[in-house]
């Protein structure tokens, strides 16, 4: 069956960096767009970056200029570079694999989620 898990949270200070990872198995991976969101305490579930199968990348306005996300399809594996980190950015981050868009394929599929924690 297919599984997402995410890896690569912890706890950083302002300023500091992260790189978060999302293995993918059970699935093809290169036909799914993926994308990363984020649900801190007491806030609803946002999109944060995203990254279609083609390769376009779309991100929130928050993170932008900040946040970088990728993927490598050789790996199965998409990811999520993050820098210049703030506070406001500390939430469960989550891995999503969206078929909605693919023409062969159906299905949107999540990770367990990761927490990232910012502070000083």
């Amino acid at each position: 069956q297919a599984q997402l898990v995410e890896s690569g949270g912890g706890v950083v200070q302002p300023g500091e960096s992260l790189r978060l990872s999302c293995a993918a198995s059970g699935l093809v991976f290169s036909a799914a767009a993926m994308n990363w969101y984020r649900q801190a305490p007491g806030r609803q579930r946002e999109l944060v970056a995203a990254i279609e199968s083609g390769g376009n990348t779309n991100y929130a306005d928050s993170v932008k200029g900040r946040f970088t996300i990728s993927r490598d399809n050789s790996k199965d594996t998409a990811y999520l570079q993050m820098n210049r980190l703030k506070p406001e950015d500390t939430a469960v981050y989550y891995c999503n694999a969206d078929y909605s868009h693919s023409h062969k394929y159906t299905g949107v599929y999540w990770g367990q989620g990761t927490q990232v924690t910012v502070s000083s």
